[in-house]
Parts: structure tokens; sequence; C-alpha cells
């Protein structure tokens, strides 16, 4: 008996947000990367090279990872207070 050949589904990548702790597909997320210099920064291509963690894009969820540092333990890193300003900046952006 041949059945016929269904369609393969799609696979779409799944990440847990460091803010909220809820999963999603990775492309509704905005990556955060380490690089081997030991900076963090917004990674828009989600290709850099480095450790990375993803965060939803809403203001609530940023500041829930840079307040409860869980971003820091996500990344592995003390943010440094610069990267820090930065995020806070983007964050703000968020609605």
């Amino acid at each position: 008996m041949n059945k016929a050949k269904q369609p393969r589904r799609k696979h779409i990548p799944q990440r847990t947000c460091v803010g909220c702790g809820q999963v999603q597909g990775k492309r509704d997320m905005t990556r955060v990367v380490r690089t081997a210099e030991g900076r963090v920064h917004i990674d828009p291509t989600g290709k850099c090279p480095g450790r990375g963690a993803y965060v939803h894009q809403a203001r609530e969820c940023w500041q829930l990872a840079l307040q409860n540092r869980r971003l820091e333990l996500a990344l592995r890193v003390a943010l440094p207070e610069q990267d820090c300003v930065d995020l806070l900046k983007f964050a703000e952006t968020l609605a």
C-alpha cells in the first residue's frame, strides 16, 4: 500500500524569553548577544557570533530581564554600564 506523501510542516524554532519565561517563535523575539570581548548588544540579524539570549519585544519583558539580572545570568556576564544604558534606551522605544 502506497500512501500519498503528506507535505512536511515547516519547523519553527522556539526560544524562551529571559524576561517573562514564555516560549515563542524565535523570529518574534529580539536577540541579545555577548561578544567575545564581553560586550553586550542587540543582534538584529540573529546571526552574530557569541552567546545569545532572547527577549520579547515588549517593554515589560525588557524591564524584568534587566532589573532582575536575568539577562546577565542568561549571558553569563556582568553587564557593562554603557551596554546596560544602551539596552534601556532600546527598551524605551518599545510599546
